[in-house]
């Protein structure tokens, strides 16, 4: 009998890889560390930016391969170096044909996620609308029993579309219905409260969107193939070569004991967000500055595993990695992020007062924060009780009480700074000359409301004159320390080339060795990154390995 595909990881892009393994006649064995399945992308948005796709067809919107590639190369003409050619046309002219595959198996619903524009609005090749796929609502009953081993995200509102969440504003979607130490108790459960899910249930459905979704779209296709097997909390801790360094398997720890798997091996361990070690060796951030959204599941495990057995490492920037700013919470992990620091009434400065970038925009936050030659750390955020009213912050609904162990308060700028260990009076000068402006909807200095996907996908729709840009006048004043928060898409990562093939430090292939999803740096898109790009790599690449470790029908 044929050796099984041994795929480890259960999140979005290990899923796939096992399933079009299986669809194609093979065997496939998946290995999580966890007890769930779905990774980092249940967790995330559930954004798959494909150009020149068939739903765009279908729906009549003008796209091509050319634009796309424009797009891509514009955002990494900064660090051409870092883009491997190969592995982005393979990824450019693969993705459409790879997501229409993925559909005709039955394994989702592609719709296009409304009105929401290419992150890069000014680069070449950008796009309004059309780009964005995701899943249709799915009813998780569909699960059956496997329902109570999907992770849910705790970022977005599962249960909403995006369409409704457009019209509502993410922060309003996002606002608390039940008391925090209650929200702690309910590990798993979305972080915006129960009453907004039932607000959308029907019938007493189950209806799974964004992230959860996705995965459990393609989790309830492959649960109706039997030549797949999951094991969950079975940790991969080695692979296994033979005498010329190929892969021929896997190390596993179980509840049942250790045991050694035989055949291909798929990483699809997602990025290394909870191991210290690699974080502040990809990043240069310690623990004080660095959190995750992502599950505590995400160890590094497939890059060190694979780096013991000569696997080369590629390495992005830190200031173009997508980390996002976030603070400290009783959530689960932590760690909170929400669209409130790119709504009205709030601003970012560091330790001297200053603002030093557009505050409304992760890219440019993140940019400005660790230009290796003119830091900003740490980095605060500052709103007033007109943002506290409307909008709370993470956890704490509009109105509610901060905790006061992580939020300052005081009823002037300047006592407010000493307590953060800013320049108070020099955060009094900035919070005054930015209010002149963002009373009229401006931002002179660093042009925060220019950004059409920050001003769609995360300002208050309802504000005037702009969703973004609002003066801080209302006292009591708040402020408290940012860190950055990864993802699940660390960027750095086991250097693989365009058919998932993991390479040694000489460029060579790692026979037996395959990388899917964000265990594999991000090459492909060099510097530059999009959302929805982690994702649709991964199911494109997915795609491409199955397709060369399963027999032809």
């Amino acid at each position: 009998m044929q050796q099984p595909v041994i795929v480890v990881g259960a999140g979005l892009s290990g899923l796939a890889t096992a399933l079009g393994v299986a669809v194609r006649g093979g065997r496939a064995v998946v290995l999580e560390s966890s007890d769930l399945v779905g990774g980092a992308a249940a967790y995330s948005g559930g954004q798959v930016w494909v150009g020149a796709n068939h739903v765009e067809e279908r729906d009549g919107i003008e796209d091509s391969l050319d634009l796309t590639e424009a797009y891509v190369r514009d955002l990494t003409a900064d660090h051409p170096h870092l883009l491997d050619e190969q592995a982005m046309h393979r990824w450019i002219r693969t993705a459409p044909e790879a997501m229409r595959y993925w559909e005709d198996i039955d394994a989702i619903r592609w719709e296009i996620i409304p009105e929401l524009a290419d992150y890069h609005s000014e680069a070449a090749g950008a796009l309004g609308v059309g780009r964005y796929l995701t899943n249709a609502v799915i009813d998780g009953s569909t699960l059956g029993a496997w329902r109570q081993r999907l992770r849910v995200s705790p970022n977005f509102p599962v249960g909403m579309t995006y369409a409704e969440m457009h019209i509502k504003g993410r922060r309003s979607s996002l606002a608390q219905n039940e008391e925090e130490d209650e929200i702690a108790a309910h590990a798993g459960v979305p972080a915006f409260g129960k009453t907004d899910v039932d607000a959308h249930r029907v019938d007493g459905a189950d209806p799974l969107t964004f992230g959860t979704g996705v995965v459990a779209s393609f989790l309830a296709r492959l649960l109706r193939e039997p030549g797949v097997e999951i094991r969950l909390s079975t940790r991969v801790t080695e692979l296994l070569t033979d005498d010329d360094g190929a892969v021929v398997g896997v190390h596993a720890e179980s509840p049942d004991g250790d045991v050694d798997l035989h055949g291909p091996v798929v990483l699809a361990t997602s990025t290394y967000d909870w191991n210290p070690t690699l974080v502040e060796e990809f990043l240069g951030l310690g623990p004080e500055d660095f959190s995750s959204l992502a599950p505590t599941s995400l160890q590094g495990d497939g890059i060190s595993m694979a780096r013991k057995i000569g696997a080369d490492i590629a390495r992005v920037p830190a200031t173009r990695v997508p980390i996002v700013p976030g603070w400290n919470s009783r959530s689960e992990t932590g760690v909170s992020n929400g669209p409130e620091y790119a709504l009205p009434h709030c601003l970012m400065v560091d330790r001297s007062g200053r603002r030093f970038c557009d505050d409304s925009y992760w890219v440019t936050i993140v940019r400005g924060a660790l230009n290796p030659e003119d830091r900003h750390l740490p980095f605060f955020l500052i709103w007033d009780e007109q943002h506290h009213r409307k909008y709370g912050l993470g956890l704490t609904p509009p109105g509610g009480e901060y905790p006061e162990e992580f939020v300052k308060k005081s009823h002037d700028l300047v006592s407010l700074g000493t307590q953060l260990g800013v320049d108070g009076e020099e955060l009094a000068r900035t919070v005054a000359e930015f209010n002149v402006h963002a009373a009229r909807g401006e931002d002179p200095a660093f042009g925060r409301g220019s950004v059409p996907f920050v001003l769609r996908f995360a300002g208050d729709p309802s504000h005037e004159p702009s969703p973004v840009l609002g003066p801080l006048t209302e006292a009591p004043f708040y402020g408290t320390r940012l860190k950055f928060v990864g993802t699940g898409i660390g960027s750095s990562g086991l250097r693989a080339d365009g058919e998932g093939h993991v390479l040694n430090a000489s460029g060579d292939v790692i026979p037996g060795l395959f990388a899917v999803g964000s265990v594999a740096a991000l090459t492909t898109t060099g510097s530059g990154y999009n959302s929805g790009f982690a994702l649709s790599r991964g199911l494109t690449v997915a795609y491409l390995i199955a397709w060369e470790l399963a027999p032809a029908h």
